[in-house]
Formats: structure tokens, sequence, C-alpha cells
């Protein structure tokens, strides 16, 4: 056991339980995917059978979250819409993480004309607002939950490539990767087998965080109309809807309101609390 202490995930692990937000959002993500897996299963209700003897109904004990306008149970619909707003968040921000980590480390291994054209690109791409350039890239390709992914997932493509390809600048001069250069290594070795492994707690800490930012950009995107149909469990569809009742039936806007808040909460405070396990410098 004394060993195990010692050993780098040991240490990382010490340091990340000494987070007690972070051990808290860890345990609601967790909780999150349970849910995301198993929600039609423990949803009390049919998300998506009406009840028009019961529309608009305040939180009680057969529904504790309320009905919507068709008299749908609205903590079902939170339940089983869970799914679908972590599979699209993650599903856009692998994307950009992938390619914004290659054309990142690519880019700052090669330099020269590909590195100035690539990082004016992306300069260019972040004197956008993130949701706008979003906006502006479904408006092009057209409404649809497969097209917020592209949306979310281009504007998150820079900031995975700024990040790694300042990493890759640090560490393409160090004493090992001009050993591994003066014997011949290839490029593409020394790029993914001796470089990129001294960014990858970097990467990870903002891999986390973004996904904050995709649920927030892909409910919004739903609210404005341009993501999920107003009829799928998606939180940013509910409060869409739910906000043409506002003045009579609040809870249709608050529940998945909270969802979107505590989600993407739960997800930066779990950021926050990698990177200062894996920083060196956090004691």
């Amino acid at each position: 056991m004394e060993n195990f202490k010692n050993t780098p995930f040991g240490e990382f692990l010490k340091k990340f339980l000494r987070r007690k937000t972070a051990v808290v959002a860890l345990a609601f993500i967790l909780a999150m995917f349970f849910v995301a897996i198993f929600g039609m299963q423990i949803a009390p209700y049919d998300p998506r059978e009406f009840d028009y003897g019961n529309i608009l109904q305040s939180p009680n004990a057969d529904n504790i979250f309320g009905t919507d306008e068709f008299g749908r149970d609205i903590f079902s619909r939170v339940l089983v819409g869970t799914r679908l707003t972590l599979s699209v968040s993650l599903t856009a921000v692998t994307f950009a993480m992938v390619f914004g980590t290659i054309l990142g480390l690519v880019s700052g291994y090669l330099g020269g004309i590909f590195d100035n054209i690539f990082m004016r690109i992306c300069d260019v791409m972040f004197a956008f607002p993130d949701i706008i350039l979003a906006i502006a890239i479904v408006a092009v390709l057209g409404p649809g939950l497969q097209n917020v992914i592209i949306a979310v997932a281009v504007f998150g493509v820079p900031t995975f490539a700024r990040i790694m390809r300042g990493a890759m600048l640090s560490l393409k001069q160090s004493l090992y990767v001009e050993a591994a250069r003066s014997i011949g290594v290839s490029s593409f070795r020394i790029i993914f087998v001796h470089i990129f492994p001294g960014a990858f707690s970097t990467m990870i800490v903002n891999y986390t965080m973004r996904i904050g930012t995709a649920v927030l950009a892909a409910a919004s995107l739903s609210f404005l109309g341009l993501g999920a149909s107003p009829t799928e469990e998606e939180w940013g569809a509910m409060l869409s809807i739910g906000r043409n009742y506002l003045g009579v039936a609040p809870h249709a806007v608050l529940f998945p309101g909270l969802a979107i808040l505590l989600t993407v909460l739960a997800f930066n405070l779990l950021g926050d609390g990698l990177r200062d396990a894996l920083d060196p410098k956090y004691k």
C-alpha cells in the first residue's frame, strides 16, 4: 500500500481527493452516466406519453417535477434527456479534441508557413464568441443534432490546437526529443510517442472543461430552434417550449434549466480538480 502511494497515480489520487468539490462533481457525473444508460428503465413514466387531463401540473407526489403543456412528466423527460445531452456533448468534444490535438501537435512541430497559416485561422475563429460561431455554422448546414455536433466540434478545435501547440513548442527542444531525432526516429513517432504523453494531462483537463461548454452550447442552439426537435427530450428544447408558459408553469423551465446548470458546474469543478491534481506545482 505504501508503494502504491508513491506511484504517480497514487500521488494524483491523493491530490485529487483533497479537492472535495471535485470529488462531489465526479460522483454527480458518474450518476449522470448511470442515468444516461438506464434512464428509460428508471423513469417513472413514458416521457412521450400525453396526459391531457394533467396539463401543466405543478410538482406533486405523482409528478415530482410537474408536467408540461401535453401532460408529460418533466422528471422522466429530464432523466431520459440526459443521454441525448451527454451523447451530443461528448461526441462533439471528442471530435474537437482529436482533430485539435493532431493539428496543434503537427503545427507546433513543423513550424514555418503551415504553423503561421493555421494559427491565423485559429485567431480568426477566436475573434468570434463560441455561440455566434456555432449559430453561423448551423445556419449554413441547417438545423439538427448532427449539425449541432459539427458546430460545437468546430469551435472547439482551435482551443485544443492552441494548447497542444504550446505544449509542443515547450517540449520539442527537450533533450530526450533531440536524442530521438539524432538517432533517426521518425517525426510521427517523435510527435505521438515522445512529445504527446508530456502534454496528455493538459489535454485531459481541457477536455473535461470543454464538455461543460459543449452542454451549454448545444442547449443554447436547441433553445433557439437550431438543434433538437421540440418533441425530443433535450434540455434546451424543453426550455424553449417551457418559456411560453413561464407565467403559469415556471417549473417547466426551472428543472431543465437546473439540469443544465448542475451539469456544466460539475464538469467545470471536475476540470479544476484534475488541473490541480495533475499540476506538479500544486501541493
